[in-house]
Order: structure tokens, then C-alpha cells, then sequence
């Protein structure tokens, strides 16, 4: 299975000033530029001339004008004809770009650079803009993507005996595998790196390395290691003199004593590196090591000076247009004032916050733009509902809960059927839950900064908790989190991890892998009950007393992976047992879900109208960046299954090498039903890349991705089903894990949420590795309803009643989560 796991913890204030994320191609345009002008005609100079002012500006913080510059001496080098300096001139504006966090533009502007580098025969142009794309993906979170063009940029660098190009990939290589939690392989390429700083002389670029490689240790939480690392960067810096070392090396060992609680060495070392940054007019280190202040004096519990810091800080990044910097300075300037006490600043200060955050997510075009983008301004969204629920305004901070969830996906969908998305009002979310006829439980996880041991650490506090009804009652109840890590040495994700565990519902095996389970098991009953006492005791009494009627969860994190049909009473019944259940990812996904359902209107289905697939020829897929490829194995349940059900409807099945994805591909367009029982492969890091197992269009196809591009590998990837144009009003993902994926702020990015965004107004997907028999009885009993009760959660929750009688282990039968629509 493809299973990436992330153990990186995420800092949700401090803004630590590691080394750069990507290698912008400045020191290479600087000296190459001086070079040419010495022969050049008076328009080269001219141009030339530009290109070092805006390096200049650049490093001085100053974006807007060195954009300009660059601007000008791109508009000069396409006059001339002088392809080169065209294409350094791109990859500067592509710098430019980044620093200001568009990255659909810095992307568009490697791109070109790129091209140019290739056409002209520039191998070191190519490997500098391999790099840069490298790097821009990385700060998009596309680790797989990063990690493929830095590799890209060292074959160049070591095929032209680049030494320096070689340590530039090298460091870039081991960030990328820092962001994706691999510390250990982080560790390796930061030491390469250092080696070949080291045999090059290059002073500047050991200093680099070791700031990386204590970077990584402290992401480890080795501290000790960390600190001895920065204090060799730093001695190094002030060694040759290289100013923004030294302020990148303080503000790195500021960091790693504020995460120590030793917030007075953390200030000394701040403010040595704020006076650096003055000094060499670096105004977005300027701001960062002013915001770092405001957290090391708010952790203090000294408001006042925070406040001073945070407005500083704040002010710096609006002279510069840095509006991530200015989202990130207005969030810790609120939490500040928050815990002063002043809420409604704060709450002021807050919606500034979000209004900002709101004009950056729409400057990114693309679906996965947004979504990063978004990924890093929840925060402020889950700060603000504190500040409404502390003023005792829950409507208010549901609007905020709700406008703060699935934001890119809302807009992808909106944008795909041609509505304005607009801003959930609670008027709204009445509305919707009344179209839906369904209770709508939403949750959210508030977290809250605690000195443990002496150790600033971010923990779970509370869990919010709306019950939305049919009629429009929005009652609004909590749940105090605290006690899991207090006392039960634990935390909600890791409850949720072990509750499935306790079932063998480990996510880590292909459909047909059954588990061993003793349905009397202590421990296994424990974790679901605690998991009942946390999510449903607290509102238990306003869910529908019906078992007919509908009750919609919508999670956040971690709670996307919940069992919610094997939640357990005290009495040790099973939710599903009182209730019809459905999730989603937000509210308004529920209204444009509805919109699309009724676009799509009522037919009968027919066996005409159905893509039955089971249990394909199966490819061979990598189960990690980097490894071989592993042949999946056949999966008999599947096919019966199949079979089974297209029996029902009176229909054809495709199967081994008839469910080729190109044939399948081909006619999911014209389907009404879409059923595939198969293998489902997750990837927890670049959701995109989770997929559907089919038969290779080729005998010899397999999914290496350096040989083959796009269809036909076997693999119908959630990147490929967001491509789709389809009417189908239920897709059935009928294998494992299918309901999994990266999980962001804005929701589960994997295939439940591609098929949706195609145009399936209900999606059925699986939570875990599903036992092949069970699933095959599961699902024919499903349809077997589903032919008499248009209602798809009703039909799911009388499939789910009926298995659960020979199949007890709730592996065997809970897996199953619908989305979307009900009817």
C-alpha cells in the first residue's frame, strides 16, 4: 500500500527562520550579468543594470520594486533577442513572486525560464530553474513533485561538474524531506551537502548546512543537537562576516530556546537578531525576528510588550506587501490580545486577519494552490471562534467554524456549476440542513498554547461541538479534550488511531487481507466507548430519536478517520444502531452537492446506465517515493461481487483485462451507477496521487512514473478524476482506504473529494483495508436495498445491521462512509 505517515509536529505561532526554502537564482544572474556587460551594446548594459537593481531591492526586502526592475529588463532582453538574459530575468520575477507566496505565478515564471534554459542549450540554466520549481512545489506541500525536480537539478549539476549546483540540490533535496517528516533522510543529504561545502571551500554554504542539519534535529526534538549545530552556523557566519547568516543562526537559536521555555534566552537571542536585520536592511527578517519577540514576550505573560512587538511586526510587513507575513503577524497580534483579555480587539483584529488571508487564497488560480495556502491560515479561523465562544456568540463562531472549513473545495465546486460562492451566513446553514432533512454535527478542535515541564508545547483543549436541526435549532455544547493528555497519556488523534487499531482496522493492507478479531475484546470496546464519550455524549440528547432520520457528521483533522457506524454506548450499542448516518466536509459542500443532484435529476438506474468493475488485472505501484514497484494481488471477493450486483441490474461487469483504465475511463462520462471493486492505494502526503487500481493498458505497464505520464499505468489517480466531466449520482469505491488522503485544513484531499468535484453528488468510500468477503456481502446487500429505498444511507445502514450479524468485527462491516447526498 502506498502509506506515507507525516511525524512532524506543525508549529501553529512561531515563525522560525530556518534556511531558505528554495534557492532563488540571484548570485548566478549577479555574476553572470557584470560579465556580459563588458561587452555589451548600451540597451545589454541598460538591461543588465535593471537586473542588478532588483537584486539589490530583492535583498533588501524590497519585493514590489524589484519586480519593477525585473519587469523592466525582461521588456529589454525580449527586444534584443537575448534569450539568456529573458530567461534569468523570469526566474528572478519567479523569485520575486514566491517570496510574496504566489506561487501559481512564480510556477508559470520557472516554467519559462526553464524552457528557455532547454532551448538554448543553458544545462546550468536548466538545473537553476529545476531547482526553483523544486522548491516552489515544496512550498505548495507537493513533496513528491519538489523531490523530483531537485533530483532533476543534481543529475544536471553532476553531469556538468557543477560542485556548487551539486550542494545546492543536495540541500534543497534534504528540506523537501524534512517538510515530509523523514528526518533521517534529511539528515543524510544535509551532510552531503556539508561535505561538499566543505571540499569546495565554500564557507558560506557549511554555515548553510549546518543551520539545515540543526533544523532537521530540532524537528526531531533533539534540542541539544540543534543548539550545538546553530552555534557552529553562527560562529561561521561571523567568521566571514556574512551578516544574514548571523541573523539567520540567532533567530534559529532564539527558536529553539522559546520551544525549551527558556523564554529570556530565546528574547537575547531575537533581539541580537532583530538588530542584525536593521542593520542590513533585511525587512522580512526584520518582521520575522520582531514577531518572534511578541511570542517569546506573550509566553512571558508580559501582553503589553507583545502587543508593541506584534504591531511592529505587523506594520513591516505591510510596508513590503508581504500579505502571508501580514495574515501571520494580525493572527499572533489576536492571540495576544486574546489572552490579554481585550476580545473585542481582538476579535477585530481577527477578521482583519481573515479578510487579508481571504485576498491571498484568491490569488491562487489552481484547486491545489488554494488548498495550500488555506492549509497554513486555518489557525486564525479556529482563533477567532474562541474569541466568539469566549464572548458567548456560538452563531457567530459556527460561521466562522463553517467559513473556515473546505474553503478551495467550495470554490472548485461553485466555480464547476456556476455559482458565486458565497460566505456561509447561519441563516444559511439553517437553510441547508432543512433542504438535507438530516441533523448536522460539526465539530472542531481548539487547541491552546501550555508550558509542560518548562516546554511551550501547542495541545488539544476543547472540542466545539454544533448540532444543527432540520427545523433551524442550532444548539451549541463542548467537550474538554485536556484530560486525554493529562491524565490518560493520549491525544484525540491518537485515540482515533487506536480505536481503529483495537479493531484491526490499521489501513496498512489491500482489500482481502482479513484480521483477527475477538468482537469481546476489552481494549477494542474501551477506545470506541471513550471515542462515544468524547464525540456523541456530549449532544446524544438532541439527535434524532428516529434511527430513520438522518444525522450528517461533519469532522475536522484527525476525526475524518472515525468509525462514527462503531462508535459504542455504555450499553455497547453501536451508533448505526440508532441513527442513519452520512458525513461531509463542510455545510456548503452539502448545498452545491445538492445543486448538483438536482442539475443531474431523477432517472431510473438501469443496467445500461452502470460501470460495474471487479477485481481488475492488477498493475504494480511503489509503495513509497523512491521504492520499486510491488505487484497487487488478485482479489476473487471483488469479482463475485461484481458479479453479484450486475446480476441484480440486469447487466455486464468488466473484469481482469477488460477493466483496462482507458476502457473504464472511457465510459465513466455516460454512467449513472458507478461501481469499481478493487485496490485502493492512499497517499497521506500528496492526496492527488491516491488511486483506484485497474488493468494496465499494456501487459508491461507499471506505475514508474519516470517511464509512463498520465492514463493507461493502472492507476486512476485522484489528480486524473479531477479532470473528469461526469454525471453520475453515486460512485462506490469499493476497496481500501478509499476515503483517506492527505488530511488539510480544508478537508480530506484524496478521491472522495476528486469524484465530488467531477460532478458525483454522493460518494461511498472506505476508511480502512476492507476484508474482501465481507466487503463482496456488504455491498450486494447495499444494492439490494438500494433497489428498493432510494435513500442511500438508509440502504448503507441496513447493509451495514444486516453484515454485522455474520460478520460482528466492525472491520468487517464500518468501514463504509457515505458523502454527500442521501436521496
Amino acid at each position: 500500500m502506498r502509506y506515507y505517515k507525516i511525524g512532524r509536529s506543525v508549529l501553529v505561532s512561531l515563525l522560525v527562520v530556518l534556511s531558505a526554502s528554495f534557492v532563488p537564482s540571484l548570485p548566478l544572474v549577479l555574476t553572470t550579468s557584470r560579465v556580459l556587460a563588458q561587452t555589451a551594446d548600451a540597451r545589454k548594459i541598460e538591461a543588465d543594470r535593471f537586473l542588478e537593481q532588483g537584486i539589490e531591492q530583492y535583498q533588501t526586502s524590497q519585493f514590489t520594486a524589484a519586480l519593477q526592475s525585473w519587469e523592466q529588463a525582461l521588456q529589454i532582453y525580449r527586444e534584443i533577442k537575448d534569450r539568456k538574459g529573458e530567461g534569468l530575468a523570469l526566474g528572478n520575477l519567479g523569485a520575486a513572486y514566491g517570496s510574496l507566496g504566489d506561487y501559481k505565478k512564480a510556477i508559470e515564471l520557472f516554467q519559462q525560464d526553464l524552457a528557455i534554459a532547454k532551448q538554448i542549450g543553458d544545462k546550468a540554466g536548466v538545473g537553476r530553474a529545476l531547482g526553483n520549481l523544486g522548491g516552489a512545489y515544496r512550498n505548495l506541500g507537493d513533496y513528491k513533485k519538489a523531490i523530483e525536480y531537485h533530483e532533476q537539478s543534481l543529475a544536471i549539476a553532476k553531469q556538468i561538474g557543477d560542485k556548487a549546483g551539486v550542494g545546492r540540490a543536495l540541500e534543497n533535496l534534504g528540506d523537501a524531506y524534512n517538510f515530509l517528516g523523514d528526518y533521517k533522510k534529511a539528515i543524510e543529504y544535509h551532510e552531503q551537502s556539508l561535505a561538499i561545502a566543505k571540499q569546495i571551500g565554500d564557507k558560506a554554504g557549511v554555515g548553510r548546512a549546518l543551520g539545515n542539519l540543526g533544523g532537521a534535529y530540532h524537528s526531531l526534538g533533539d534540542y541539544k543537537k540543534a543548539i550545538e549545530l546553530f552555534q557552529q552556523d553562527l560562529a561561521i557566519a561571523k567568521q566571514i562576516g556574512g551578516k544574514a547568516g548571523v541573523g539567520r543562526a540567532l533567530g534559529n537559536l532564539g527558536a529553539v530556546y522559546y520551544f525549551l521555555g527558556d523564554d529570556k534566552k530565546a528574547i537575547e537571542y531575537h533581539e541580537q537578531a532583530l538588530a542584525i536585520r536593521k542593520e542590513i536592511g533585511g525587512k522580512t527578517g526584520e518582521g520575522t525576528a520582531l514577531g518572534n519577540l511578541g511570542l517569546a514576550y506573550d509566553s512571558l505573560g508580559d501582553y503589553k510588550k507583545a502587543i508593541e512587538y506584534h504591531e511592529q511586526a505587523l506594520a513591516i510587513h505591510k510596508e513590503i506587501g508581504d500579505k502571508a507575513g501580514v495574515g501571520g503577524a494580525l493572527n499572533n497580534l489576536g492571540l495576544t490580545l486574546f489572552k490579554s483579555g481585550n476580545l473585542a480587539e481582538a476579535q477585530k483584529v481577527l477578521k482583519q486577519g481573515i479578510e487579508v488571508l481571504k485576498s491571498q487564497h484568491s490569488r491562487q488560480g489552481k484547486d491545489e494552490f488554494k488548498i495550500s495556502i488555506f492549509e497554513e491560515q486555518a489557525r486564525t479561523y479556529r482563533l477567532l471562534q474562541k474569541v466568539y465562544i469566549a464572548q458567548n456568540q456560538p452563531d457567530a463562531a459556527l460561521e466562522v467554524a463553517e467559513s473556515g472549513r473546505a474553503r478551495a473545495f467550495v470554490d472548485l465546486l461553485a466555480s464547476r456549476l456556476g455559482i458565486p460562492p458565497t460566505e456561509p451566513t447561519i441563516d444559511q446553514i439553517k437553510q441547508i440542513a432543512k433542504a438535507q432533512n438530516s441533523t448536522f454535527v460539526q465539530y472542531s478542535i481548539i487547541g491552546d498554547d501550555f508550558k509542560i515541564a518548562g516546554k511551550q508545547e501547542g495541545k488539544e483543549s476543547e472540542l466545539y461541538i454544533w448540532v444543527i436541526k432540520p427545523t433551524g435549532e442550532v444548539i451549541f455544547r463542548k467537550a474538554d479534550l485536556k484530560p486525554l493528555w493529562q491524565k490518560e497519556n493520549t491525544t484525540l488523534d491518537d485515540l482515533v488511531t487506536t480505536s481503529r487499531n483495537s479493531i484491526g482496522a490499521r489501513g496498512t493492507t489491500f482489500r482481502g487481507i482479513d484480521v483477527s478479531f475477538n468482537p469481546d475484546a476489552p481494549k477494542a470496546t474501551n477506545k470506541l466507548k471513550r471515542l462515544h464519550e468524547l464525540l456523541i455524549n456530549p449532544i446524544a440528547d438532541l439527535l434524532p430519536k428516529n434511527p430513520s432520520d438522518r444525522v450528517t457528521f461533519i469532522p475536522q483533522s484527525s476525526l475524518f478517520l472515525v468509525p462514527f457506524p462503531a462508535l459504542q454506548d455504555q450499553s455497547g450499542k453501536y451508533l448505526i444502531e440508532k441513527h442513519t448516518i452520512l458525513t461531509s466536509p463542510s455545510i456548503q459542500v452539502l448545498q452545491l452537492t445538492r445543486e448538483k443532484r438536482q442539475q443531474i435529476g431523477k432517472q431510473p438506474i438501469q443496467g445500461n446506465n452502470m460501470v460495474i468493475v471487479g477485481n481488475p488485472t492488477m498493475p504494480k505501484i511503489p509503495p513509497k517515493i523512491g521504492e520499486p514497484p510491488q505487484q497487487l494481488t488478485p482479489l476473487p471477493g471483488a469479482e463475485r461481487e461484481a458479479k453479484a450486483i450486475a446480476k441484480l441490474f440486469k447487466t455486464q461487469y468488466l473484469t481482469g483485462n477488460q477493466a483496462t483504465e482507458t476502457e473504464v475511463t472511457q465510459r465513466l462520462p455516460q454512467a449513472r451507477i458507478i461501481h469499481l471493486a478493487t485496490h485502493g492505494i492512499f497517499d497521506d502526503v500528496q492526496g492527488l496521487n491516491s488511486g483506484i487500481a485497474l488493468t494496465p493498458d499494456s501487459p508491461s505497464s507499471s506505475l514508474n512514473k519516470e517511464e509512463q505520464e498520465g492514463g493507461g499505468d493502472g492507476l486512476l489517480t485522484a489528480g486524473e478524476i479531477l479532470d473528469l466531466k461526469l454525471s453520475a449520482e453515486l460512485v462506490v469505491l469499493s476497496a481500501c482506504d478509499t476515503g483517506r488522503g492527505k488530511i488539510t485544513g480544508d478537508g480530506v484531499i484524496g478521491l472522495s473529494r476528486s469524484w465530488i468535484s467531477a460532478g458525483v453528488p454522493s460518494v461511498l468510500v472506505s476508511l480502512w483495508a476492507v476484508p474482501d468477503a465481507p466487503t463482496a456481502e456488504l455491498m450486494t446487500e447495499f444494492y439490494q436495498n438500494f433497489q428498493n429505498n432510494p435513500d442511500k444511507a438508509q440502504a448503507l445502514r441496513q447493509a451495514m445491521l444486516t453484515t454485522m450479524k455474520q460478520h460482528p468485527n466492525p472491520v468487517d462491516w464500518a468501514a463504509f462512509t457515505l458523502i454527500g447526498e442521501a436521496e
